[in-house]
């Protein structure tokens, strides 16, 4: 098989099942080595040794690469498929075959880890039309959130990607955007004139989640007010599982909450990550009976985290959700002119 598709599928499986990241980087990283090279390079680089002592080759991935140009399934490719199941499901059901989109993702320009195209070939891979970077903003420094100087850079290159097959064959398209902080005193952290360019914005609670109930429902209202608001990210902030231990949710008036949602139309996010599963169960009944849309989103940190999306299509099918309330199953100038009207309002 192609020796750079077994390397990213590897790292893709690896980022699915949430494997140390320095593994899955391991991988493709070596993709990218050998991406340099013709097929009949590659092999005379394995046939003599040279591959073996080229900088960002190591033992598993020579041997993973060798075993490709071998023309066979490399052994640690047909373990990893035997043990997780296929990078793709051959058939996408129910809720998950409607969905288009993805509002909430994250690449190299603050915590994620690889570039924004790679994550727009994985959106492509498990078949969404169109993709949000959502990069961290700047008061999360632990996240390398973007400066206003490095968010307008970044616009420029998602226009350059639009404008050109730099994706490999076209087929999704890049909308701005942001994960802005709601800062304590419920405003957005972004200069307001950057966050009337963007297309989405989704604001999430990172800090001082513990805070009282009271001022904390103060707080996301004061957000959701804002018109350039358009989803309510992981609302709860809660941690169920996974390396970074557990974390109960935060409390909040969620009926106020989930009304102002519904009154402001800011959608609710079902976050998809195993982590998180954000909101709740008995939190998205709450926003289902305000009249609140929703938006299934995956918050990928890396491409294989594009597979959650069946995670979050599962529990929205699971609590009743119609699809036509939620927003990431509509076609892109829907999505689009739905966001972009409360600006346009304000």
């Amino acid at each position: 098989m192609d020796p750079v598709a077994a390397l990213e599928e590897i790292a893709f499986l690896l980022e699915r099942d949430r494997a140390s990241s320095f593994k899955s980087k391991a991988f493709r990283r070596a993709a990218d080595v050998i991406g340099a090279y013709s097929a009949d390079e590659l092999a005379a680089r394995v046939r003599d040794g040279r591959l073996k002592r080229t900088k960002g080759i190591g033992d598993t991935t020579y041997t993973v690469i060798a075993e490709a140009v071998g023309g066979a399934v490399p052994a640690y490719l047909a373990d990893l498929r035997e043990r997780s199941g296929p990078a793709i499901a051959e058939s996408r059901l129910g809720l998950r075959a409607q969905l288009k989109g993805d509002l909430h993702s994250h690449t190299e320009w603050s915590d994620g880890t690889t570039p924004i195209a790679t994550m727009a070939r994985a959106a492509r891979l498990v078949g969404l039309e169109y993709l949000v970077i959502s990069d961290h903003s700047p008061n999360l420094t632990v996240a390398n959130g973007l400066s206003a100087e490095r968010l307008q850079e970044q616009l420029g290159v998602l226009d350059e990607l639009n404008a050109v097959d730099e994706l490999g064959g076209g087929g999704i398209r890049l909308l701005s955007g942001i994960e802005t902080d709601i800062l304590l005193d419920g405003t957005l952290d972004q200069a307001p004139e950057l966050l009337d360019r963007l297309d989405v914005v989704v604001a999430s609670v990172h800090s001082k989640l513990r805070m009282e109930s009271r001022e904390m429902t103060e707080r996301m209202l004061r957000a959701i007010e804002d018109p350039r608001m358009n989803v309510l990210g992981h609302c709860t902030g809660r941690l169920v599982e996974g390396s970074r231990g557990t974390r109960p949710q935060s409390t909040f008036d969620a009926r106020a909450v989930f009304a102002a949602c519904a009154e402001h139309d800011v959608a609710v996010e079902i976050n998809s990550r195993p982590e998180r599963q954000d909101p709740p169960d008995d939190l998205i009944q709450v926003a289902l009976e305000a009249g609140c849309r929703f938006s299934i989103d995956t918050d990928a940190h890396a491409p294989g985290h594009f597979s959650f999306l069946d995670l979050g299509a599962a529990r929205a099918e699971a609590n009743g959700v119609p699809a036509d309330r939620i927003v990431t199953t509509w076609p892109v100038d829907r999505l689009l002119e739905w966001a972009g009207s409360k600006k346009r309002a304000a």
